[in-house]
């Protein structure tokens, strides 16, 4: 499987010093191994003390930025390797696969996310006076990128903030605001330009995803799917596979999937109740996919998921957490 790996490069001393004080900030704030969600809006910390398997995921417009540790993301055939040098960007709703491969209780995974606030992005991008990303080739919803000494600063300066609870309406949007001009200088930034920027085709596909997460429990019809996005049904599929590295139908199903084990873990459904409650017909399709997609028939998937002792919580198919957290 192909992997988005990274040349290397000299790294500045400032560079480092400034990933080592946001590593201690994330692991003070944190005190254990846990998702920590904070009182600055859209502001989550995760440390994680165990590597574990390959699990479904599902990532919305977010940033992640790594400073410990080392995990995987996997879209399609591509392999997004995320260290401590390194921040990925999704810019769209896509389901992945992801998996923590290095974390221990003396080097924890450590990950500051930031959903991002899409109309304040809207709004930086519509300034003419924006810095000029370089265009890229690659077009797919996430993108791992390297972090800068203005990133992390600025980064700092947000976590700062969690000391002065009343600082927070005011000072929060502003160092989001510098977070996302940030990135928009990375090589990064046209992906975040593209799923923001009104009209593009990349944005009209995001219209299409968003109605799938709407109506995934509803029969596709692929015309009336592209009349959303306002797009021709092969451009769409090009479009949304070129994002998603699936078909709109494979992403409707991994929707289906995902939420039908959500339901069975934390609300006791048995199969056939929670196939039906997610649009399946066909009692035996849902579970030939359910096997193929998770590894496992739906019961005896529950079951061993239960025994690992973990909560519906812990599957939900919530932003950018993995299933498995």
């Amino acid at each position: 499987m192909p992997a988005k790996m990274k040349s290397f490069v000299p790294v500045e001393p400032a560079v480092l010093e400034a990933r080592r004080e946001l590593a201690r900030r994330i692991a003070s704030i944190t005190g254990g191994p846990g998702e920590h969600v904070t009182a600055a809006p859209g502001l989550v910390l995760y440390h994680r003390d165990e590597p574990t398997p390959c699990y479904q995921a599902s990532y919305e417009p977010s940033l992640s930025i790594f400073v410990q540790g080392r995990k995987h993301v996997i879209l399609g055939e591509t392999e997004y390797v995320c260290d401590s040098s390194s921040f990925l960007l999704s810019s769209i709703d896509v389901p992945a696969k992801s998996q923590i491969v290095e974390a221990s209780q003396k080097t924890p995974l450590l990950v500051m996310f930031l959903r991002f606030d899409m109309p304040m992005v809207r709004e930086m991008l519509s300034q003419e006076d924006l810095p000029e990303a370089k265009a890229t080739a690659h077009r797919q919803g996430l993108a791992v990128g390297e972090t800068t000494l203005g990133l992390l600063s600025a980064c700092i300066r947000l976590l700062d903030l969690l000391n002065t609870p009343e600082d927070i309406p005011f000072l929060s949007p502003l160092i989001q605001r510098e977070i996302i001009y940030r990135l928009l200088k990375t090589p990064q930034a046209g992906r975040l330009r593209a799923i923001a920027t009104s009209g593009d085709r990349v944005q009209r596909t995001a219209r299409a995803i968003a109605w799938l997460r709407a109506n995934f429990k509803k029969p596709l019809h692929i015309e009336e799917l592209a009349n959303t996005a306002r797009m021709g049904v092969s451009t769409l599929h090009h479009q949304f596979r070129a994002l998603t590295s699936m078909s709109p139908l494979q992403y409707q199903k991994m929707l289906r999937l995902q939420t039908a084990r959500e339901r069975m873990l934390m609300d006791g459904l048995d199969a056939t109740t929670a196939a039906y409650e997610v649009g399946y017909e066909s009692i035996s399709q849902f579970s030939r996919e359910y096997s193929r997609c998770f590894g496992l028939p739906p019961i005896r998937d529950i079951r061993a998921l239960k025994s690992s002792g973990m909560t519906g919580k812990q599957v939900s198919v919530d932003p950018a957490r993995d299933l498995h957290q």
